[in-house]
């Protein structure tokens, strides 16, 4: 019997987390222990939301998941999953360009950590359209975006913008 514990690492932006976002945080939620679900704060990325509204989202949007961890961080993706004590990144991907992308970072990460696992999750087909960037653009034109983001995450996002 196989006793170890399985802690996974799901990092990204989350600018903001979509129910896109939610469909791999719950299978990867099924596969290990501990889920920690990191915030990046990508200021590189000009977000949308600061990196504490964010990291509120993501707590609020899987507030009914009791394995899971919710942080922000600021630094390199290997020191990151060194300090949590943690060999593996969840990544989803929805298309092609998402792969390359994926892919160029994963070698990146194993040339830093050869010890580093990356596992790729797609989302269900009718999330897979789903992006931060997608609502982003709906939010600049004031769009529905309720369907895209839980009811949680949309109060947050209208209490933001008021």
């Amino acid at each position: 019997m196989n006793t170890r514990f399985k802690r996974a690492i799901y990092p990204g932006t989350f600018d903001p987390i979509t129910v896109g976002h939610l469909d791999i945080i719950s299978r990867a939620y099924r596969m290990f222990d501990e889920l920690i679900i990191s915030v990046a704060d990508s200021k590189s990325k000009n977000p949308m939301f600061n990196l504490e509204q964010r990291v509120s989202m993501v707590k609020s949007a899987t507030k009914d998941f009791p394995h899971i961890k919710v942080i922000g961080f600021n630094k390199l993706l290997v020191d990151l999953s060194n300090d949590l004590n943690s060999k593996i990144i969840i990544r989803g991907l929805r298309a092609i360009s998402d792969f390359e992308y994926e892919l160029q970072m994963s070698y990146a990460n194993s040339s830093l950590d050869p010890n580093l696992e990356t596992i790729y999750l797609m989302p269900s087909l009718k999330h897979a359209f789903v992006s931060s960037s997608i609502v982003r653009t709906i939010l600049s034109f004031d769009g529905k975006i309720d369907h895209l983001v839980t009811p949680e995450v949309h109060s947050i996002i209208k209490e933001i913008r008021k």
